[in-house]
């Protein structure tokens, strides 16, 4: 009477893992290139995060542009506008911009006609709506802790827009 053998033939299951785990560590080491490009799982280079960071960074250094025309326009408004300026401030400084000194010191007035105080914020509600939009667009394609600046961001500038709007 012929032995039925109790292993299944062909390879074992710990041929096949270690076989699977070569594989997965070649196309790996394929897929990845030294200069920071996508790997294997679909996540962003390092370089289109440091491109993200810095678009948003220079995207707050824009929009702490227009607070500090509208403080020149209006400097009956720096109660209100001087804490929401501060806040764009340690936004553009967390996503790695240069601290961004205020216009304000030294700044010659303003040689055009007056603006209207609600102009003005009507004006920088939109800036802030327009950029909390856009913010919120890139989230897609930002890494998980970008994501998480970009929506806490997105949502201060909503604040700030219903803060200048809603008086």
């Amino acid at each position: 009477m012929p032995l039925i053998p109790l292993v299944p033939p062909g390879p074992r299951r710990r041929t096949l893992l270690a076989s699977l785990a070569g594989a997965g560590a070649l196309l790996t080491a394929c897929s990845g290139g030294g200069d920071g490009a996508e790997g294997g799982s679909g996540a962003p280079s390092v370089s289109q995060e440091r491109r993200m960071r810095t678009q948003a960074a220079r995207d707050s250094a824009d929009l702490l542009g227009r607070y500090d025309d509208a403080l020149t326009a209006r400097p009956g408004l720096a109660g209100r506008l001087g804490p929401l300026r501060g806040e764009i401030e340690r936004h553009a400084q967390a996503f790695g911009g240069a601290a961004v000194p205020s216009r304000m010191a030294g700044a010659p007035a303003p040689t055009t006609s007056p603006v209207a105080e609600e102009d003005v914020l009507k004006a920088l509600a939109a800036a802030e709506r327009e950029l909390s939009d856009r913010r919120l667009a890139a989230l897609v394609d930002a890494p998980a802790e970008l994501a998480r600046l970009l929506a806490s961001v997105a949502a201060a500038g909503a604040a700030h827009a219903y803060l200048l709007t809603e008086g």
